[in-house]
């Protein structure tokens, strides 16, 4: 059905298709400049209504991945306009082989985010700030990184610093992190047999934050953000 009739289906189908084109973009199958179809035409090679693609290229204009103008269509932006700390976007990037540079400039940031959360957290957190981040290790330990729970329960840990840092800009990261430690961890395990455990760099970072000392909280985040990345046979820009 490819009429405006089929618009109680259009929740499902424009987030699908969404994805697909989203993931064409951000893997260069669509260059930045590439034009597409007319609308009609566009919905009927997809098979789909043209409200729901409507909607598609709504949620991909949101995340800056494309433009719609007037007579000009819709077309592929150029990269230093998408919103690449958006949750779809990384997850979508990470769907195939990112570029190792882009790799390298998400641990950069964090490395700007990270290590800084920590040393407030050192000085602010709260018991139950505590309590996430030790609940979370157990998590971790018993799971493990390969496994979704371990994944899962590693970004609660990053969140749950991220949180008890009392600063609310820092805390409004906590998705971009989170989608961060997510994809970069799921792709470090697609990609290399790891030679360590990294549960006790985690570790480090919490006795630290437990202990009140804002310094070694800063550096333990630090180390475990370097070691992270030469975990994926990447090293620290000069």
């Amino acid at each position: 059905m490819t009429g405006d009739d089929d618009r109680s289906f259009a929740p499902r189908i424009h987030g699908i298709i969404a994805h697909d084109i989203g993931v064409e973009i951000v893997s260069g199958v669509r260059q930045p400049g590439t034009v597409f179809g007319g609308e009609i035409e566009a919905s009927e090679a997809l098979g789909i209504s043209r409200t729901a693609y409507r909607e598609a290229i709504r949620i991909l204009a949101a995340k800056g991945l494309v433009e719609s103008r007037p007579k000009a269509g819709t077309r592929v932006t150029p990269r230093s306009r998408w919103n690449l700390l958006d949750v779809d976007v990384l997850a979508w990037t990470f769907e195939g082989e990112p570029d190792t540079d882009f790799i390298i400039d998400l641990f950069e940031l964090r490395g700007v985010i990270e290590p800084a959360a920590a040393a407030f957290a050192a000085r602010r957190r709260a018991d139950a700030n505590l309590a996430e981040m030790h609940d979370a290790l157990e998590a971790m330990r018993l799971y493990g990184l390969k496994d979704a729970r371990g994944q899962t329960a590693d970004q609660r840990f990053h969140r749950a610093i991220l949180a008890a840092a009392r600063n609310e800009p820092l805390a409004a990261l906590a998705n971009s992190v989170g989608a961060a430690v997510r994809w970069t961890t799921t792709f470090k395990h697609r990609k290399h047999a790891l030679p360590r455990d990294p549960l006790p760099d985690h570790e480090r970072v919490y006795e630290a934050i437990v202990a009140g000392d804002g310094k070694a909280a800063h550096n333990a985040m630090v180390d475990l953000l370097r070691l992270a990345l030469g975990d994926m046979g990447l090293v620290e820009r000069e």
